[in-house]
């Protein structure tokens, strides 16, 4: 009876602790969370964060697949990031210059970040970003 018992004490806290990573945090956007998950458990080709989200956050937000397939995002969760959104530029780094080995000068350009800072925020039930994206330049459209 013993072993059984800590094997369902084991288990709730596996849950548990599954549950808290994979759930958004109060007020998250859904591309925050979306980049927070793919940055932890990688991508499966599916939406599968975005439906976390919604059915989470946003349950009302029934469309949310058809209206990121319309921002380009049709097919799975990491293409938010190749065609729907980006980091807003004021968060990109700077072009700058520094000296070279030669004496030389050369141009290191500027870049979004590496790692996204904590979501900006936005209330409960919306499926907008926060002002830490903006929409991507679609090229060819």
């Amino acid at each position: 009876m013993k072993a059984n018992t800590k094997s369902a004490e084991a288990e709730r806290i596996v849950r548990e602790a599954a549950l808290a990573l994979m759930t958004p945090d109060l007020g998250e956007c859904l591309v925050c969370f979306v980049d927070r998950q793919l940055r932890s458990f990688g991508y499966d080709n599916t939406h599968r964060f975005t439906l976390q989200y919604r059915d989470a956050s946003a349950p009302r937000s029934t469309a949310i697949i058809k209206r990121l397939s319309r921002l380009g995002a049709c097919c799975c969760d990491c293409e938010i990031f190749l065609n729907a959104y980006e980091p807003a530029f004021a968060l990109w780094s700077k072009e700058r210059w520094v000296e070279d080995p030669s004496g030389g000068e050369i141009c290191i350009e500027g870049g979004p970040p590496d790692v996204m800072p904590p979501c900006a925020g936005v209330r409960r039930g919306t499926v907008m970003p926060c002002r830490n994206w903006v929409r991507a330049l679609r090229r060819g459209r």
